[in-house]
Protein backbone atom coordinates (compact mmCIF):
# COMPACT_ATOMS: atom_id res chain seq x y z
CA UNK A 1 0.00 0.00 0.00
CA UNK A 2 1.51 3.27 -0.69
CA UNK A 3 1.48 6.16 1.72
CA UNK A 4 1.78 10.02 2.22
CA UNK A 5 3.63 12.27 4.76
CA UNK A 6 2.13 16.15 5.69
CA UNK A 7 4.53 18.81 5.94
CA UNK A 8 4.89 18.32 9.63
CA UNK A 9 6.19 15.48 9.66
CA UNK A 10 9.23 16.73 7.16
CA UNK A 11 9.29 19.69 9.80
CA UNK A 12 9.73 17.70 12.90
CA UNK A 13 12.21 15.38 10.87
CA UNK A 14 14.41 18.59 10.38
CA UNK A 15 14.17 19.82 13.52
CA UNK A 16 16.48 18.42 16.41
CA UNK A 17 15.32 20.84 19.06
CA UNK A 18 11.71 19.30 18.97
CA UNK A 19 10.31 16.28 21.12
CA UNK A 20 9.24 14.71 17.99
CA UNK A 21 11.90 14.86 15.81
CA UNK A 22 13.44 11.37 16.63
CA UNK A 23 9.79 9.97 15.94
CA UNK A 24 9.41 11.77 12.30
CA UNK A 25 13.13 11.56 11.42
CA UNK A 26 12.58 7.25 12.68
CA UNK A 27 9.87 7.31 10.18
CA UNK A 28 11.20 9.11 7.20
CA UNK A 29 14.34 6.90 7.62
CA UNK A 30 11.55 3.92 7.68
CA UNK A 31 10.13 5.67 4.51
CA UNK A 32 12.94 6.61 2.52
CA UNK A 33 14.95 3.33 3.17
CA UNK A 34 12.00 1.31 0.79
CA UNK A 35 9.98 -0.22 -0.99
CA UNK A 36 6.64 0.61 -0.52
CA UNK A 37 5.71 3.58 -2.46
CA UNK A 38 5.54 6.88 -0.97
CA UNK A 39 4.00 9.90 -2.88
CA UNK A 40 5.06 13.51 -2.03
CA UNK A 41 2.31 16.21 -3.24
CA UNK A 42 4.14 19.00 -4.05
CA UNK A 43 1.86 21.14 -1.65
CA UNK A 44 3.53 19.47 1.36
CA UNK A 45 6.92 19.95 -0.30
CA UNK A 46 6.47 23.79 -0.76
CA UNK A 47 5.03 23.83 2.79
CA UNK A 48 8.20 22.22 3.77
CA UNK A 49 9.85 24.77 1.95
CA UNK A 50 7.95 27.71 3.09
CA UNK A 51 7.73 26.53 6.91
CA UNK A 52 11.42 25.18 7.49
CA UNK A 53 13.18 28.11 6.16
CA UNK A 54 10.92 30.97 7.78
CA UNK A 55 12.83 32.75 10.66
CA UNK A 56 9.42 33.51 12.40
CA UNK A 57 8.99 30.35 12.88
CA UNK A 58 12.14 28.58 13.81
CA UNK A 59 14.98 30.20 16.27
CA UNK A 60 17.55 28.47 13.69
CA UNK A 61 15.85 27.78 10.33
CA UNK A 62 16.79 25.65 7.69
CA UNK A 63 18.85 27.37 4.99
CA UNK A 64 17.15 27.22 1.56
CA UNK A 65 19.88 24.94 0.02
CA UNK A 66 19.32 22.74 2.80
CA UNK A 67 15.83 22.35 2.88
CA UNK A 68 15.87 21.87 -0.62
CA UNK A 69 18.96 18.99 -0.41
CA UNK A 70 16.12 17.23 2.34
CA UNK A 71 13.43 17.07 -0.21
CA UNK A 72 16.04 16.15 -3.34
CA UNK A 73 16.92 13.31 -1.61
CA UNK A 74 13.89 12.35 -0.67
CA UNK A 75 12.57 12.75 -4.43
CA UNK A 76 15.70 11.20 -6.14
CA UNK A 77 14.54 7.20 -4.69
CA UNK A 78 12.72 5.15 -6.95
CA UNK A 79 9.96 4.30 -4.84
CA UNK A 80 9.01 7.92 -4.40
CA UNK A 81 6.29 9.64 -6.88
CA UNK A 82 5.45 13.04 -6.75
CA UNK A 83 2.52 13.64 -9.21
CA UNK A 84 0.12 16.40 -9.25
CA UNK A 85 -3.40 17.11 -10.35
CA UNK A 86 -4.26 15.25 -13.15
CA UNK A 87 -7.75 15.48 -15.71
CA UNK A 88 -10.65 15.28 -13.82
CA UNK A 89 -9.25 16.42 -10.45
CA UNK A 90 -11.25 18.86 -9.87
CA UNK A 91 -14.23 16.32 -9.89
CA UNK A 92 -11.83 14.17 -7.28
CA UNK A 93 -11.37 17.53 -5.29
CA UNK A 94 -15.43 18.23 -5.22
CA UNK A 95 -16.16 14.95 -4.21
CA UNK A 96 -13.64 15.24 -1.44
CA UNK A 97 -15.13 18.01 -0.20
CA UNK A 98 -18.57 16.94 -0.63
CA UNK A 99 -20.91 19.73 0.89
CA UNK A 100 -18.59 21.17 3.50
CA UNK A 101 -17.50 24.81 4.00
CA UNK A 102 -13.62 24.57 2.52
CA UNK A 103 -11.74 27.24 4.53
CA UNK A 104 -8.56 28.43 6.25
CA UNK A 105 -6.01 25.47 6.88
CA UNK A 106 -8.95 22.71 5.60
CA UNK A 107 -8.28 24.01 1.88
CA UNK A 108 -4.77 22.34 1.82
CA UNK A 109 -5.38 19.87 4.06
CA UNK A 110 -8.69 18.72 1.30
CA UNK A 111 -6.46 19.43 -1.71
CA UNK A 112 -3.68 17.24 -0.07
CA UNK A 113 -6.62 14.55 0.78
CA UNK A 114 -7.95 15.03 -2.68
CA UNK A 115 -4.13 14.51 -4.38
CA UNK A 116 -4.74 11.30 -2.74
CA UNK A 117 -7.67 9.97 -4.01
CA UNK A 118 -7.09 10.97 -7.18
CA UNK A 119 -3.47 8.96 -7.18
CA UNK A 120 -4.82 5.78 -5.18
CA UNK A 121 -2.81 7.08 -1.89
CA UNK A 122 -4.72 5.80 1.02
CA UNK A 123 -2.99 6.58 3.94
CA UNK A 124 -0.95 9.89 5.30
CA UNK A 125 1.16 10.41 8.78
CA UNK A 126 0.66 13.20 10.02
CA UNK A 127 -0.55 14.97 13.78
CA UNK A 128 -3.07 16.76 11.85
CA UNK A 129 -6.60 15.01 12.83
CA UNK A 130 -8.13 16.97 10.06
CA UNK A 131 -7.09 14.52 7.72
CA UNK A 132 -9.84 11.96 9.49
CA UNK A 133 -12.69 13.88 8.20
CA UNK A 134 -12.23 12.30 4.76
CA UNK A 135 -13.32 8.99 3.62
CA UNK A 136 -10.93 6.67 2.36
CA UNK A 137 -8.50 8.37 3.81
CA UNK A 138 -6.49 6.80 6.91
CA UNK A 139 -4.55 8.98 8.93
CA UNK A 140 -1.65 7.90 11.13
CA UNK A 141 -0.10 9.53 13.67
CA UNK A 142 4.06 9.13 14.15
CA UNK A 143 3.87 10.17 17.26
CA UNK A 144 1.23 8.13 18.82
CA UNK A 145 0.75 5.27 16.79
CA UNK A 146 4.00 2.21 17.19
CA UNK A 147 2.31 0.47 14.27
CA UNK A 148 4.72 3.09 12.07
Amino acid sequence: MSVTVDANVLLYASDTRSARHRSAADLMERLAAGPGLVYLFWPVAMAYLRISTHPKVFDQPLEPGAARNNLTGLLGRAHVRSPGEGSGFWKVYEETVGHDVVRGNLVTDSHIAALMRHHGVGVIWTADRDFRRFADITSRDPYTDSAG
